[in-house]
């Protein structure tokens, strides 16, 4: 079973309940983790911060989402490849699971602050109505 888990970095509700349910599947399941930066390099952004600049941001800022969920699948001697995108979550999360052949997204229902929480509460209803797969949400 592919099992893709988004992360936000705030809460790893979604990775615990993967690990918790992980050994009553019949065979170890793949894990993808997701971590979706927003793009901030628009406009005239571009003219003053180098490329490379802008993706190394990236990079520390989704190494930093991803870092809890990591530890965690870790300690639980779970195996599982993590990838960072850039663009709009909901839409980078239903486009990777299909890049991925995933068999169910698992996601959290908490976000990062309230801000993030109704922002987060949006992507998981828009991932809801986009994604191909059973999507679990967990509390």
């Amino acid at each position: 079973m592919k099992i893709l888990i988004p992360v936000d970095g705030s809460d790893s509700t979604a990775v615990g309940h993967v690990v918790a349910t992980a050994s009553l599947l019949k065979d170890t399941p793949q894990i993808f983790l997701l971590n979706v930066q927003w793009n901030i390099a628009s406009g005239n952004v571009k003219l003053f911060i180098s490329h490379e600049t802008i993706d190394d941001y990236y990079r520390e800022q989704g190494l930093a989402a991803l870092k809890a969920a990591r530890e965690k699948l870790d300690a639980a001697g779970l195996a599982y490849t993590y990838h960072i995108s850039i663009g709009t979550p909901a839409e980078a999360i239903v486009q990777y699971a299909r890049e991925q052949q995933v068999d169910q997204i698992v996601m959290g229902a908490q976000g990062q602050n309230a801000l993030s929480a109704l922002l987060l509460g949006s992507v998981v209803n828009k991932v809801l109505h986009l994604a191909t797969v059973p999507v679990l949400v967990v509390k």
